[in-house]
Parts: C-alpha cells; structure tokens; sequence
C-alpha cells in the first residue's frame, strides 16, 4: 500500500507518515452505518456534534500546533482557525433550522402540505490545505447534522490535520464508520469521486480540480455536487479619504495567510495618476510584515506558503509577468532557498498584454491602473472567477454602483476581500463555484426537500370528465 509523508514547510522536518487509504472499504463502511445513524433523532444527532466542539475547545492548544506546524501558517492564525471550526456546530444548528426545517400548511380538502428534509445517503469530502480544519468541517458539520455519512479525504499535504479532525468526531460519538478518512494523493481523490456508492461531494480547492469533477458528475444528475473553488478577486481602491487605512485593508487582503486564502486579493484596481500615495503606503506596511516561522517570537504577520513546488510556481509566475512587461514595485523574494518563504510583492501589471486570469495562490498583488471608474469595475469583471470583490473609498452611491455591476459572490465596501462571516451564505460563480454556496447555505446541499400532500382519511372525487351511470350501462348492455 502506498505510503505518505506531511512535511513541514517552515523547518522541511517529516510530521507525519502514513498509508494511502482504501475508497472501496470506506464508502463500503459507510454505506453500512448511515442508515442507522440518519434514524437517530435530530437531536441526538445535533448533541453528538456539540460534544465534539467541547473536544475540540479542550484540544485548542495541540490542535492549533498541529495545523501551524503542517502548513506554516502562524500559531495564532491557527487558533482562529479552531474557533471558526468550533463556532461552526452552532452556526449550522441555526442554519438547519432555518433553512431546512419541517414547514406545515393547509392544503385542498382539508389536506396539510408538508415539507421536510431527507440526508443525501453517503458524502465524500474534498479538503484543502490552505484551512485543513476549518474548510472541511464546515462541510462535514452540517452534512452529519443532516443525517448522512461522510467519507474524507484530507489534502495530501495536510494529513495529520485531516486525521485529528476526524479523531475528535470518533471521540465525540459519531459512530467511526459514519465518519471515514482515507488518507492519499490526487489519485486516491479521483478513485472516492469515481466512486458508485457515493450520493455526493463536497469539495473545495482549485479551479482545475472542480472543473474536472464537474465533468465528472454531468452525467450523474442523481448526485450532489457542490464546489468551492478560488479566485482572481479585485480590489478596488477609488478617492480614499484615508490612504494608511486603505493601505493596511489591501495588506491584509493580499497577504493574510501568505495570499494562500481563496478570497485574497489578487488585483489591486486604482485610478491611474492618483496610486502614488496608496503604492507608497503599502509597501511601507509591507516592508514592515514580518515573515517567519509559525512559532517565533515576535509573532508573524505570515509564514511560508505550503511546499517548496508552491514557492517554486510563484516565483516563476512573477518572473513570467515582468519578462511581459510588469514593473515589480516590491519583489517575490525567498528567504532561504530550501524553505517555501517568500516576501510580499506588489508588481505594476497595467502594460502586461493578455494577463493570465489565473489564481497565483500566495503573496503576490498585481497593480492595475485605470482612467475612470468605468473602467475599474469592466478590469474588476475582467476574470472567469467570481468569488470575492471589495471597494474601499467612495460613497454610498458609487458603492451600490459597485455592488450592482460586479460578478462575485461576496462583495465588500470599506472592508478586505476575505472578510466573510461564517453565519452568512459563502461562495462565487463562474469559476468560484457551482452555484451551492456553503457557510450558512450548506445546510441546502446537505439534505434534500420532500414536499408531502397528507390528509387524516381517504377522500375523492372525480367532478368532470365521467359518463352518466345510466348512460354507460346502456351502452354496456
């Protein structure tokens, strides 16, 4: 069998090793138990899931360790990390009940009308590495909710997380075969999202991986698919009455988590001939970020992206945009050649000809200018994506203009573009997503809607379209 290996990105030091799992024994597991575990009352079901936040509060210090030491991000954005994952149980009890709960009406005939909710069958679970805790679960908690099995399958660069998740779900009661992790690569993902015995998937990452499972799925209309994929989000910064704060909002949209965020700011959209300011403002706070291991003291702003090949893309992709014509303002550099570090950078790609519309997942933010604001809101749509968009400055009314005219699925003013609460609806369109935003919406793709037409007794009637007795029977005879 085949094996894998979690090494951390700040210190190249082996984590965790493991076997690659087996999709035909998991969902083979989990087809078994779901039934039992979707008979269990809700609030059996929402009660297991409680105890499991209460776990995961006990286990916030090891936890967050984990995930800072796997993916490099800094121990206290970790933490967050946790607490997202935590707060989720309630938020998706809330959500439940709201989106998904029973509903009663009167009908014809004294009829009631019914509408209540059934559990898909068995999930599988797609994780990123970016959030490998908190993006997960946020699929996980509400489907399990719902009365389903789950079958995950971590990223395969984030593992030992992926395996802690699932441990405390065991430890909490969920049953171990209504929660499976199968551990392995890309091609262990594509054998579980091949896979008959599944009634769905849940999957976020990159753009590529959802196009191909989108592929996958068209001719299988019986199964649900939602996706959660990434962004070219823009930012677009027009008459800002305070340039350091405007300054410190694209800083943290471009740059939280080492840009590894799918709501990070890409494209930074300002109106050319009055970007000098802002620029200058932003490297200064730039300048200033300090990049270092999850656990140094005093603590990062950002770690390393999650692997050597990452850092090795990125830099290639800002080399590719100033062979094409792009100004670097402030240069992608790597601190240690043999560690994933890298600096943020700002490069003027206003002269780049036919600019790739692709993600560069990492701490990269590339500075568009334009004459009007025409012109910024056609640069800010100028992409397939459609996740996140801001406006920082402005007024009210060229704020509702912004809303009205940008594709994408959250949209903010005077706020980064990763700024997304959990308790609101989260997803994109085009490339972003499938149109099944998850967050507070997930509660919709975790069961499905059965409208029922119930009376006490058997009644009816047919008024028209019947033959007089009399009439018939003389026909008859």
């Amino acid at each position: 069998m085949a094996s894998l290996t979690s090494i951390e990105p700040a210190t190249g030091e082996t984590l965790w090793t493991g076997a690659a799992g087996d999709p035909d024994e998991a969902v083979s597991a989990a087809r078994a138990a779901w039934a039992g575990w979707a008979a269990k009352p809700f609030a059996v079901r929402v009660e297991t899931l409680r105890r499991f936040a209460n776990l995961a509060r006990a286990q916030i210090e090891p936890f967050a360790d984990l995930i800072a030491r796997e993916t490099g991000k800094p121990l206290w954005e970790a933490r967050t990390e946790i607490e997202a994952m935590i707060k989720k149980v309630d938020i998706s009890v809330s959500a439940y009940a709201e989106r998904t709960a029973q509903r009663r009406q009167e009908g014809a005939m004294g009829a009631r009308i019914a509408v209540r909710h059934k559990p898909h069958g068995v999930l599988a679970v797609l994780g990123p590495y970016n959030f490998p805790a908190h993006l997960p679960n946020g699929h996980i908690v509400p489907a399990l909710i719902a009365g389903n099995a789950i079958v995950f399958k971590p990223s395969e660069k984030t593992p030992a997380t992926g395996e802690m998740l699932v441990r405390l779900y065991h430890e909490a009661g969920v049953p171990a075969d209504v929660v499976r992790c199968v551990q392995g690569g890309p091609e262990i993902g594509k054998a579980l999202a091949a896979h008959p015995g599944l009634d769905g998937l849940l999957f976020t990452g990159s753009a590529r991986a959802g196009l191909a499972l989108h592929k996958q799925f068209a001719e299988t209309p019986n199964r649900i698919l939602a996706l959660e994929m990434g962004g070219n989000n823009p930012l677009v910064v027009w008459d800002a009455a305070d340039i350091h704060a405007a300054a410190t909002i694209a800083v943290q949209s471009a740059y939280l988590s080492a840009g590894q965020r799918c709501t990070c700011a890409r494209r930074l959209i300002v109106r050319d001939g009055e970007h000098e300011a802002l620029v200058e403002a932003i490297v200064r706070l730039a300048d200033r970020l300090i990049v270092d291991h999850p656990h140094a003291s005093p603590a990062p702003f950002m770690g390393p992206v999650i692997d050597n090949d990452a850092a090795d893309a990125l830099q290639e992709a800002f080399l590719d945009l100033m062979g094409k014509g792009g100004r670097a303002i402030r240069r992608l550099d790597r601190k240690d050649p043999d560690r994933p570090f890298l600096t943020p950078a700002l490069i003027d790609v206003t002269d780049v000809q036919r600019r790739s519309d692709s993600e560069l997942f990492g701490p990269v933010l590339q500075l568009i200018r334009v004459a009007d604001f025409d012109a910024a809101i056609a640069e800010a749509n100028a992409t397939r994506y459609g996740l996140s968009a801001a406006l920082v400055g402005g007024s009210p009314e060229l704020y509702d203009r912004f809303w009205a005219n940008v594709r994408a699925g959250v949209i903010n003013r005077n706020n980064p573009t990763n700024g997304a609460p959990s308790n609101a609806p989260f997803g994109g369109i085009g490339l972003s997503g499938n149109h099944r935003p998850s967050a507070y919406y997930a509660a919709d793709y975790s069961a499905y809607p059965v409208t029922s037409s119930e009376a006490e007794n058997a009644r009816a009637t047919i008024g028209i379209g019947l033959a007089d007795p009399a009439a018939a029977a003389n026909i008859e005879g």
